[in-house]
């Protein structure tokens, strides 16, 4: 096949459920006995694998018209290693995208949606068809490109990581984690069910939760309707974060006044762990994706420095 450049294009897949089912039980006549036994339809599993790899087929197809491709799976981002005029190509669903964009540092990135009548995609605006014209713009740098800002957490070990939705920082299982936690000239000891950290990009899932469950009690207990709470998103590049405790417990050792509040370059989140054992930060709600937050350990959690520049 004749390519109309020598540009490099990544394009970054993701193993099916049947794929996973199949590692599981080792062949598909046994995943097929295991669901259907459960009562499930296992057609529908069919159906999604058949349909993603025929993207794959087609998307490899049409990138290869255009450039040295190279197929990635998604196991192996975190330690693949993108050349800095890469273009990715990821054929999602979003939270394969926001999971490669934390890895990137200035490439584009081009979400798309593999099965458009199965995801929504907010993150994934194209469809396969539309890469043949939509790559050549791309090379010449004449399609728009949204930057978006992504949160970080430094710790005082010199690991970082950061998040293109959200953070978590709190225990891996379900106890309290304890911290000391300061925003600007604020400071007191927590005991929480942890602590969620979002960007404008994350701002329509976890944290809407959040505030959703925040609103549904307030309005519980005054006996009046909290409207608009659960739908404060904000812009993807906003120069700012939000942060939210969850479940925040006032003790004689511990206080629940900092609980909710915006973080920026000039005033950073910074915790400092009191937890024995199990504290973790992870991002994305990847819980593979985590650094060890554990006793003495300090993190500033604050806009990364670099952003992720998604094609639209």
């Amino acid at each position: 096949m004749v390519r109309t450049t020598e540009n490099k294009i990544v394009m970054i897949v993701r193993r099916t459920r049947l794929d996973e089912l199949v590692t599981r039980f080792n062949t598909q006549d046994q995943a097929r006995f295991y669901v259907e036994h459960l009562g499930a339809d296992f057609t529908d599993y069919l159906k999604e694998d058949t349909t993603y790899k025929e993207a794959v087929r087609q998307a490899s197809e049409a990138l290869s018209r255009h450039g040295r491709l190279q197929i990635v799976q998604r196991d192996f981002v975190s330690n693949f290693i993108f050349g800095p005029d890469d273009t990715v190509v990821v054929l999602g669903q979003d939270g394969l995208v926001a999971n490669v964009l934390k890895y990137l540092n200035g490439q584009m990135l081009v979400g798309v949606n593999p099965d458009p009548g199965r995801w929504e995609g907010i993150l994934l605006p194209f469809s396969v068809p539309d890469l043949d014209h939509l790559i050549p713009e791309v090379f010449k740098h004449t399609r728009p490109v949204l930057d978006v800002t992504m949160a970080e957490a430094r710790l005082n070990t010199g690991e970082t990581l950061c998040a293109v939705n959200d953070l978590f920082i709190g225990p891996r299982s379900h106890t309290s984690a304890r911290y000391s936690i300061q925003i600007g000239d604020r400071t007191e000891n927590h005991s929480s069910s942890g602590i969620i950290v979002s960007t404008g990009l994350g701002s329509t899932g976890w944290m809407r939760s959040v505030l959703a469950g925040a609103a549904g009690i307030a309005s519980a207990i005054s006996g009046q309707p909290v409207e608009g709470l659960d739908n404060r998103s904000f812009e993807w590049n906003s120069d700012y974060l939000y942060f939210s405790v969850r479940e925040p417990w006032p003790s004689t050792t511990s206080s629940a006044d900092i609980t909710f509040g915006r973080i920026t370059p000039s005033s950073p989140l910074v915790l400092v762990s009191r937890m024995a054992e199990n504290g973790v930060i992870f991002s994305d709600g990847f819980e593979s994706d985590f650094l060890q937050f554990n006793s003495g350990t300090e993190a500033t959690v604050t806009l990364a420095d670099r952003k992720g520049h998604i094609v639209t």
